[in-house]
């Protein structure tokens, strides 16, 4: 990142001037914090698992349902109190807000130490399960009727990493560029409103509250919070501290291996299967797009 990216990338939370949205900033998180812990955690069984609803899931749906593109394109006075200018202040504030609770994790790492290295081979292989969006959305992506946009929105989850290759290799003008940029943005908005549902809910498969824990990591920091905090809701075997640290720890390993794994095998596989399948879901419209796509 050249050092102008990153002056720009931090320009909005400069306070010279911009004193009041400041205020609004924080008055309005303020008030999505106190509505949020009011509601609690609430908690319903449904079928064999647990839904475990958090505060956090409650706030990030009240903030998105606030913003000024959802609610306040209906309601002008909202519209400026939670203006665009809050949205974009948001952003980096929420980068800051979480190297705290990054700090956190790492502390709960260190006690856990030991069962971490006993589970080291499961760690290192479990990046080789986010290939399993490609077998599950690849041929769901060929029947709506993605082109080449499938090949970017189903090689991963889509978070940072793959948006890095993607946009390296291909461009984020390309289809696969928007097929992966679909899929991130997809991710940014409801990604910890699911990853939360989902934490409660898995202890219905019967796997090891670990190996969840572990899944939880495959997200963003915020997925990896809402889902590692509902599951050591609903789990009673395992400590909340040491299902945070598996969590965690499967957090950060996925940033560092994700990258190689979608560059080197993710990619290959995704493509191959493409030219495999698209002709046989989608027919011969398919062809043009094999043909743009070249050897890739």
């Amino acid at each position: 990142m050249s050092e102008g990216e990153s002056t720009d990338r931090w320009e909005p939370i400069r306070i010279v001037g911009r004193w009041t949205v400041h205020a609004r900033t924080h008055l309005t998180v303020l008030i999505i914090v106190i509505v949020a812990e009011s509601i609690g955690t609430i908690e319903f069984p449904i079928g064999p698992g647990t839904v475990v609803l958090l505060p956090l899931l409650f706030a990030v749906v009240i903030g998105i349902a606030i913003s000024y593109s959802v609610l306040g394109t209906y309601i002008e006075p909202l519209r400026r109190v939670v203006s665009k200018d809050v949205s974009v202040l948001s952003s980096p504030l929420l980068v800051i807000a979480l190297m705290p609770l990054g700090v956190k994790y790492g502390t709960q790492v260190g006690p856990s130490f030991e069962r971490l290295i006993e589970s080291g081979g499961a760690f290192v292989l479990q990046e080789l399960g986010n290939l399993g969006t490609i077998f599950l959305a690849l041929p769901l992506a060929l029947f709506l009727g993605l082109k080449r946009e499938a090949i970017g929105s189903a090689v991963s989850i889509a978070r940072e990493p793959t948006l890095g290759v993607i946009t390296d290799k291909y461009g984020i003008e390309s289809p696969e560029g928007r097929g992966v940029l679909g899929t991130y943005l997809t991710g940014t908005v409801l990604g910890t409103i699911f990853f939360g549902l989902l934490g409660g809910f898995a202890t219905a498969t019967g796997l090891d509250p670990r190996a969840l824990a572990m899944a939880c990591g495959m997200g963003s920091a915020s997925m990896m919070t809402a889902c590692a905090a509902s599951l050591s809701t609903a789990v009673e075997s395992i400590p909340r501290d040491q299902i945070l640290s598996f969590a965690a720890t499967s957090n950060l390993l996925t940033g560092i291996t994700g990258l190689y794994i979608v560059l080197f095998v993710g990619l290959p596989l995704i493509n191959y299967l493409y030219r495999v399948l698209a002709p046989r879901i989608q027919g011969s419209g398919s062809e043009a797009d094999l043909a743009e796509g070249g050897d890739e």
